[in-house]
């Protein structure tokens, strides 16, 4: 999002942060996303900057007043106070808090590491079961016996805002899984302020290493970073770790790779 929809997002976000955060919050928000996906007159009328505040805020209350929880009803009376560049970044925009909401729910309850964890690791599972993979990509099967597909892997084995949150993954909103879960992720990490680093290595790290590299990582980068750590033989030897759009690579394939490139240049 850009320019007056960040601003937008901003507000709305300050509105999440002065509401009691409840179990079902998440989910009401992002089914009022889906709801303005499906109908883009309401989506236009809504984010129409010929209508005056108080009358989209009229809208609002005239359509989702007494549907839906008060809390609820606050945060989209706040955003579609603001302006948006796009009709569609007001559903992309509550999309984004209802994340925000499941992890400050989970927060709260002292649940936000272990919801971070699961979501890492199932991440990590569908990525490497092509076929689960591939199911749970596939927009020729409907969402809801994918959704069942995704349930019933974490059954009795995830908290159930890490469920929530996968199950959400595989409706996407046009993003992929991958995708939906790695920005899950991020927003878990933000929430404690922290900065997702991917680290690579042949061999797993012991929790001394981790809480060393950790620490390495956070001294440099002047933050608190989480690490998300992944065996991968192909590593050969080393570390390589992604923060953001930064890669720092020690391995040796890295050094093998750059070699040849001398070598061939």
């Amino acid at each position: 999002m850009r320019g007056a929809s960040q601003e937008s997002l901003a507000r709305a976000t300050e509105a999440l942060a002065g509401v009691t955060v409840t179990e079902t919050l998440g989910e009401e928000l992002f089914s009022i996303a889906r709801v303005l996906d499906g109908n883009g007159s309401l989506r236009r009328a809504l984010t129409d900057p010929a209508r005056s505040s108080a009358q989209r805020v009229g809208l609002v209350q005239q359509l989702f007043g007494g549907k839906v929880s008060a809390p609820a009803e606050q945060i989209l009376t706040a955003a579609v106070g603001g302006r948006w560049v796009s009709s569609r970044d007001l559903g992309n925009a509550l999309d984004e808090l209802s994340v925000q909401a499941d992890v400050a729910y989970a927060d709260g309850q002292g649940k936000l590491d272990e919801v971070e964890d699961e979501l890492f690791r199932l991440d990590r599972v569908v990525a490497a079961e092509r076929r689960l993979s591939d199911k749970l990509s596939d927009r020729n099967i409907p969402v809801g016996p994918r959704q069942e597909l995704i349930r019933g892997l974490l059954q009795g084995k995830a908290d159930p805002v890490s469920v929530r949150l996968a199950e959400r993954a595989v409706d996407g909103r046009g993003r992929g899984f991958a995708a939906s879960m790695r920005a899950y992720q991020v927003a878990a990490a933000a929430r404690r302020s922290a900065s997702i680093a991917t680290v690579r290595v042949a061999t797993d790290l012991s929790e001394a290493e981790r809480s060393r590299l950790a620490e390495v990582l956070g001294r440099q980068y002047g933050r608190l970073i989480q690490l998300n750590v992944i065996v991968d033989p192909d590593v050969v030897g080393g570390v390589r770790v992604d923060i953001g759009d930064e890669v720092i690579d020690g391995t040796i394939a890295a050094r093998l790779d750059e070699a040849q490139r001398r070598i061939a240049g």
